[in-house]
């Protein structure tokens, strides 16, 4: 624990990417498999669950502290973070522990589920006793489920990959379900994660070398049961530069791009597995998706989008209209009827059990139209027996021949329900994450909807931010009835500079009129540009609105909160 607790300390304490990956990769070359295995899970993205009552923590850091409720409240305003209060307010530890974190993990916290509040009282009691101020910051974000910190899941990759020797794209494969809850991290997954390639060239003539391709890999892991892995989903950067500057238009695949869930569905084994990119396992969520995986023959892996689609509809329906359909415990007629998903296909990954990952997409392209759908005149023959696989059509040249023209066609992006188009090389292979290696992938986005808004209430950030009002609530004018008062709509915490969030926090301390726990309730003094990327009427909002994916594109600092945007003008964009 105390090396996790300065590695976390570490991470925390700078933005220099090189200073992050020589902080993990000493971490993991210092500790046991089995401390490795959970710092890697962490790290990577896994999440822990909360395990003592946030209500019951704070009574008990207060007893052992000494402190009146007033004082506690006092502390926690002026340090903004709950894990960073209840470490500062705590007496020295009278003693020391040289537990590892698997230890602490599983020995001690995953023990804390469900026990009474005495015996939590008592653990908790003991265990900071033994622990350093980072010590216990860590321990008490790891009981309450709050652990985040900023490092990449790509960086983790590249530590492990140094630390093993092996190409990182390797053990980025490797890595594929690492966060999976179901699957308790443990030295001998550690252990197989870091394992040197596979020897597998030996056989082929190339015993001097030990290199082998990933596909091989992939083999000894559907071998040991893990047969039901995605391939880690290859990303596309976003188009800065005129799309003239990328060449000529025929060298470049343009698809829209949809507005869902990236997915890969799965076909091994006589299983059908559909994975969401960040690795969690849904199939058990879109019983029609799996459906139509279950037709497939073994060995095949498609990439592409769940989307909300009313059957027989032009356009897909929001991305809200998807989230029922994976936060509703129990998938009834009703749901499944009131929230259609379908997968649209952009790409095949594995096909009859070969790795295409290395063969240009034209090729990978033209397979998979093979899979076909009956239901799309002009398609080749179906490669495979199954049901209608709706394929992301292509804009042809004969749509766009040119930039200009795709400029053009790129305007209508709202009308037919997408955020704009993809523009994928027609030799790009299918790399590991948010690379150029392997050919780049574009995403040529619509600009965003946008409308001043007046802040209204503030709470503070997060980790380095922890100490500063960052979360913000912002609001538009209601007129209706001839009266205008401001309506919240939409929180944002980013798009704006470091030396900007330290002046706006300021302003937050000295226009503050009541507060609520940590949210401060503001004289409505400010304007921002906010920025976001769909809308659509909502019932649970006072404002009838939700907006997606909301960011502070600018500060207005020459608008007063007068000339702030209406909700009228909100509702507007959802006509359009």
């Amino acid at each position: 624990m105390r090396r996790f607790a300065a590695l976390y300390a570490a991470l925390d304490a700078t933005t220099s990417t090189r200073d992050k990956l020589d902080a993990l990769i000493a971490y993991f070359r210092a500790v046991p498999p089995e401390d490795a295995a959970w710092a890697s899970y962490f790290l990577a993205g896994g999440k822990p669950r909360q395990s003592v009552p946030t209500r019951l923590l704070v009574e008990i850091a207060r007893e052992r502290a000494g402190l009146p409720e007033w004082l506690f409240d006092e502390s926690y305003e002026a340090v903004g973070d709950l894990a960073e209060t209840i470490a500062h307010i705590l007496p020295p530890a009278a003693r020391t522990t040289e537990l590892g974190l698997a230890q602490w993990i599983e020995d001690r916290l995953l023990l804390l589920r469900g026990a009474a509040p005495e015996t939590l009282r008592e653990r908790l009691t003991a265990w900071w006793d033994e622990l350093d101020w980072g010590g216990r910051f860590l321990l008490i974000k790891l009981i309450g489920g709050g652990f985040r910190v900023g490092v990449a899941r790509q960086l983790v990759v590249r530590a492990l990959a140094d630390v093993a020797g092996v190409d990182h794209k390797l053990v980025a494969q490797r890595m594929v379900g690492w966060t999976d809850s179901r699957q308790t991290p443990d030295a001998a997954r550690y252990l197989r994660l870091v394992a040197p390639a596979w020897q597998e060239s030996a056989r082929d003539g190339d015993a001097q070398t030990g290199q082998q391709p990933l596909r091989a890999d992939l083999a000894t892991q559907v071998h040991a049961g893990d047969a039901g892995l995605p391939y880690p989903f290859f990303l596309a950067h976003p188009l800065q530069d005129e799309p003239a500057s990328l060449g000529a238009r025929s060298d470049w695949l343009v698809e829209w791009k949809w507005d869902g869930i990236r997915a890969q569905l799965v076909k091994r084994a006589g299983c059908v597995w559909l994975w969401s990119r960040g690795e969690d396992l849904i199939t058990d969520r879109f019983p029609e998706i799996e459906a139509l995986g279950r037709a497939l023959p073994d060995g095949y892996v498609i990439d592409g989008e769940i989307l909300a689609w009313a059957p027989g509809a032009a356009v897909p329906l929001p991305f809200a209209q998807l989230q029922p359909r994976i936060t509703r415990k129990t998938l009834t007629k009703k749901v499944l009827a009131d929230y259609p998903a379908t997968f649209v296909a952009y790409d095949l990954l594995e096909a009859q059990g070969e790795d295409l990952r290395t063969t240009p997409l034209e090729v990978r392209r033209a397979r998979l139209e093979k899979l076909g759908s009956p239901g799309m005149p002009g398609e080749p023959a179906a490669e495979v027996a199954a049901p209608p696989l709706r394929l992301s059509p292509l804009v042809t040249a004969a749509e766009a021949p040119d930039w200009a023209a795709l400029a053009a066609l790129r305007e209508e992006s709202r009308a037919r329900g997408v955020e704009g188009l993809m523009l994928k090389g027609r030799e790009s292979l299918y790399g590991v994450g948010r690379t150029k290696t392997a050919g780049a992938w574009w995403k040529w986005k619509i600009d965003p909807y946008a409308v001043d808004a007046v802040l209204l209430y503030a709470q503070p950030g997060h980790g380095r931010r922890a100490s500063l009002y960052t979360d913000f609530t912002f609001a538009v004018w209601d007129e209706a009835g001839g009266v205008r008062t401001l309506v919240p709509f939409a929180k944002a915490y980013s798009g704006l500079t470091d030396a900007e969030m330290r002046e706006v926090d300021a302003i937050v301390r000295k226009t503050t009129v009541e507060k609520f726990g940590p949210v401060r309730s503001l004289r409505p003094t400010l304007v921002f540009e906010i920025g976001f990327e769909g809308i659509q009427a909502s019932g649970r909002h006072k404002s009838g609105v939700a907006v997606r994916f909301p960011r502070m594109l600018r500060w207005r600092t020459d608008k007063s909160i007068e000339d702030a945007d209406t909700l009228a003008m909100l509702r507007g964009f959802i006509k359009g």
